[in-house]
C-alpha cells in the first residue's frame, strides 16, 4: 500500500453499509488530520493524550444493480482496510469486519468477501432503521419498537415503473425528469369531473387528484403521445400521495400527531416532501404533521454505524477500543425539517461528529 494511501486510510473508519434491493447506502467516519501523529515506527496513530477523535460522517450511495461501482469505490478509497484506526494504548481490531444491514448483507456477503476480503457483521434491518432515526434526532429511549404495517409502494416502485414508462436509466435521471413535468396532463383532477369547480361539500379542491393517470383512459393516446417528464411527474405524485395517506392512517391507529418520513425516495426533494405533507395535512384535517430528516435515506446505514461497540480483539493486530453513541453527533444546523424546504441535499453531504476512545 502506498504510504499516502495508508495515511489516508487510517483517518477513515467505521464503515457501515445498508444494502437494499434498489440502493446501497454507505456511511463512514473521516477523522480530522490533527487527531493523528506519526509514531516512531513511521505508522500513523491517534495523537497521544487524545481521548476523542473529531471528524465527519460521510455518505455515499450506489444502485444495487451497479454493485461493482460500490466495490470499486470502497477499494479505491481503501475503506475496506479502515474499519478502525490505530490507538497507541489499544489492542487489536479485525479490520476486515464491517457492519452491514439490509437483505443485501446476506445476498452479497460472499461477493464482498471474495472481492475485498470484507466479512459482514450483520445487523437487523428494522432495528437499524429505528436506531438510525434516533441517532439523527438525538433520542434516548428504551429501544422498543414495533413494525405495525408496510406497503410495497416506494422508491423501487417509482424507479421500476419509471424505467418502463420513460426509459430513464437511473433514479437521479428520473427525478430530474420529473422536475420538468406537469402531472395535470395525465392525472384526472376533481375539476375535470366537476366542470372546473371544487367539490367543497367533502373538502376537495378542483386541483386535487381524483385519479392518477386517469386522463389516459379517455384521451385516446398511446404512451409515446405523452411527454416522459409528465409521466414521471404523475408517477412521483401518485406514490408520494399514497405514502402520505398510508403513513397517516397508521399514525391514526396509535393517536400519533408527528410522522417522520425516511428513505431514498424522498431524497430531500421539495416537491416530494410537499406532496407527502399535503396528503398528511388533508387526511388528518390539519391535526398531524409530516416531518423530514436530513440524510433520511441513510437511516439503516447509520443504525449499522452506531452498532460498533467496545470490544477486544486478537493480540496480533494493533488498534484501539472504541464506542459510538448517539450523543456524539454535533450538527451545526437543525436535523428536523418542516415544510416548505428548498434545500437540495445530496448524498455527498457530511455531518460533524466525534468518536470516544476508551
Amino acid at each position: 500500500m502506498d504510504p499516502q494511501d495508508f495515511r489516508f486510510s487510517t483517518q477513515i473508519s467505521h464503515l457501515a453499509l445498508d444494502i437494499g434491493g434498489t440502493l446501497i447506502k454507505l456511511v463512514y467516519f473521516s477523522a480530522n488530520g490533527d487527531n493523528f501523529e506519526e509514531s516512531s515506527d513511521g505508522s500513523i496513530v491517534v495523537r497521544s493524550g487524545c481521548s476523542v477523535v473529531e471528524g465527519r460522517l460521510c455518505f455515499a450511495k450506489f444502485e444495487t444493480r451497479k454493485i461493482d461501482d460500490c466495490l470499486e469505490f470502497i477499494r479505491f478509497n481503501i475503506l475496506h482496510h479502515s474499519s478502525g484506526v490505530k490507538h497507541p494504548n489499544g489492542t487489536a481490531m479485525d479490520k476486515l469486519s464491517v457492519k452491514a444491514t439490509g437483505g443485501g448483507a446476506f445476498r452479497f456477503a460472499d461477493l464482498f468477501k471474495e472481492k475485498l476480503g470484507i466479512l459482514f457483521d450483520k445487523e437487523d434491518e428494522m432495528h437499524c432503521l429505528v436506531v438510525g432515526a434516533n441517532f439523527l434526532l438525538k433520542v434516548d429511549g428504551d429501544g422498543e419498537y414495533e413494525r405495525i404495517s408496510g406497503t410495497s409502494l416506494g422508491g423501487g416502485t417509482f424507479l421500476g415503473l419509471g424505467k418502463l414508462l420513460t426509459k430513464c436509466k437511473s433514479f437521479d435521471e428520473l427525478l430530474e425528469l420529473s422536475h420538468h413535468g406537469n402531472n395535470r396532463v395525465i392525472d384526472m383532477l376533481v375539476g375535470d369531473i366537476y366542470g372546473g369547480t371544487d367539490y367543497s361539500k367533502i373538502g376537495l379542491s378542483s386541483t386535487a387528484i381524483a385519479s392518477s393517470f386517469g386522463k389516459a383512459i379517455s384521451d385516446g393516446k398511446e404512451l409515446e403521445d405523452y411527454q416522459p417528464e409528465d409521466v414521471a411527474r404523475s408517477l412521483l405524485r401518485m406514490i408520494s400521495n399514497n405514502i402520505g395517506q398510508i403513513a397517516y392512517l397508521n399514525a391514526l391507529r396509535f393517536g400519533l400527531k408527528r410522522i417522520f418520513f425516511g428513505g431514498f425516495f424522498i431524497r430531500g426533494l421539495e416537491y416530494t416532501m410537499d406532496t407527502i405533507s399535503v396528503a398528511v395535512h388533508f387526511w388528518s384535517r390539519g391535526e398531524a404533521k409530516a416531518l423530514f430528516l436530513r440524510h433520511e435515506g441513510f437511516l439503516g446505514a447509520l443504525g449499522a454505524f452506531t452498532s460498533y461497540e467496545t470490544q477486544s480483539h486478537n493480540n496480533d493486530l494493533k488498534s484501539y477500543h472504541h464506542t459510538v453513541e448517539r450523543e456524539i453527533v454535533n450538527c451545526s444546523d437543525d436535523k428536523i425539517r418542516h415544510m416548505p424546504v428548498t434545500a437540495n441535499l445530496n448524498d455527498g453531504e457530511t455531518i460533524e461528529c466525534s468518536i470516544n476512545l476508551v
